[in-house]
């Protein structure tokens, strides 16, 4: 079963959804500042948005909704072939490591 989120009507719908790639990251969270409320006051209201640089980053950035920008399709495609290529050369190489390790071994 998929987890749900209820968003309250009067609230509309975030753009972006929870691991999104965006230009300035993935996205890891969400949360609103509903207007009239001394956050939206002080912040801006609306969605505003948790990114992570990269999968390796330790840094979080926050943005509002109409500062986000989304990948292209050819940006999205070129990151995700990106990634894909690199588990495959670490797949290779974890073969490798298990085929020397059973050509050592006393009972191969």
């Amino acid at each position: 079963m998929q987890p749900t989120i209820s968003i309250p009507r009067h609230w509309g719908y975030p753009r972006f959804a929870l691991d999104q790639r965006t230009k300035h990251g993935i996205i890891l969270g969400l949360y609103y500042y509903p207007n009239s409320t001394e956050l939206a006051e002080q912040f801006g209201g609306g969605w505003r948005y948790a990114l992570m640089p990269n999968k390796n980053s330790d840094e979080l950035f926050h943005f509002q909704e109409n500062q986000i920008q989304p990948l292209t399709p050819e940006e999205l495609f070129s990151q995700i072939r990106a990634e894909i290529e690199f588990y495959q050369q670490q797949i290779t190489i974890r073969q490798q490591q298990l085929a020397a390790i059973k050509g050592d071994s006393p009972n191969a």
